[in-house]
């Protein structure tokens, strides 16, 4: 019997095997359909449907060919290394700016993220990501490590006063820097009695609940800049994040603006 890695170098050496197969999961079909749905040329169509009669996965009956129990089992396997390896990819060059296996995360909650990373190409695409984060959601709950964009203030002030319930904990230092971008939009936000903010004097990462979604960001060591947002609607991710925040809610304290202004 040949080893198992053989067969998994067949599958990955040729992306139309692959194609055939996610073809038929569907349902039984013909090999002009298959063509269709694959791209695959007839030459190239016949010696992948032989090669798979020939290991069992499929069967022909009639015109058409069909997925057996092994092929599905196949399949089904192939396509969650593929996910996995997708998911690697995805997040392997901004781990290290997020704690996130610290915090209880596992890379499977990512697998449908969505990874949006800053460069030199494009400093903001971050800053961008999590501003449209913002303008979308009805509710917010978040701690942060850095001084958020002024972009991303101006979103966030927005939303508050215009009804998004909001509670975030920060760092004292973090509040005096939004505080001090607009003294007179950051007095009518917390006037507005959908703001709630807590003081936590070291946090991990950026972490933010909005809705049914969470978003970690990640933040450049020496710049404090917004370098990356994964943000993913995994309900594994959501349940952890929840977790993760009421930890830190537990331990933090009010923020009492009148006594902060005390000199």
């Amino acid at each position: 019997m040949d080893s198992p890695i053989h067969d998994v170098e067949f599958l990955a050496r040729s992306e139309h095997r692959v194609d055939v197969l996610d073809a038929l999961s569907d349902s039984p079909r013909d090999r002009p359909a298959l063509q269709e749905a694959t791209g695959a040329s007839s030459a190239t169509l016949g010696r992948i449907l032989s090669d798979f009669e020939e290991r069992k996965w499929v069967v022909r009956s009639g015109y058409r060919y069909e997925l057996t129990s092994q092929g599905r089992f196949v399949l089904e396997g192939f396509g969650n290394l593929l996910t996995r390896m997708e998911t690697e990819q995805k997040l392997r060059d901004v781990l290290e700016l997020l704690p996130a296996e610290s915090l209880g995360f596992t890379l499977d909650m990512f697998t449908d993220a969505t990874v949006t990373v800053a460069d030199e190409a494009d400093p903001y695409r971050a800053v961008r990501r999590f501003d449209e984060l913002i303008e979308g959601a009805e509710t917010m709950r978040a701690f942060g490590t850095a001084t958020l964009k002024s972009a991303n203030v101006d979103t966030l002030h927005r939303n508050i006063v215009d009804g998004m319930e909001t509670e975030i904990i920060y760092p004292p230092p973090i509040i005096e820097a939004v505080a001090a971008w607009n003294p007179a939009a950051a007095t009518e936000a917390a006037e507005s009695g959908n703001l709630r903010i807590l003081l936590y004097d070291a946090l991990p990462c950026g972490l933010t609940l909005f809705d049914g979604r969470i978003a970690l960001t990640g933040y450049a060591q020496d710049t404090g800049l917004l370098r990356v947002v994964v943000d993913t609607e995994n309900p594994g991710a959501f349940a952890q994040a929840e977790k993760i925040y009421e930890s830190y809610r537990a331990k933090s304290r009010p923020f009492a603006p009148a006594r902060s202004t005390e000199t």
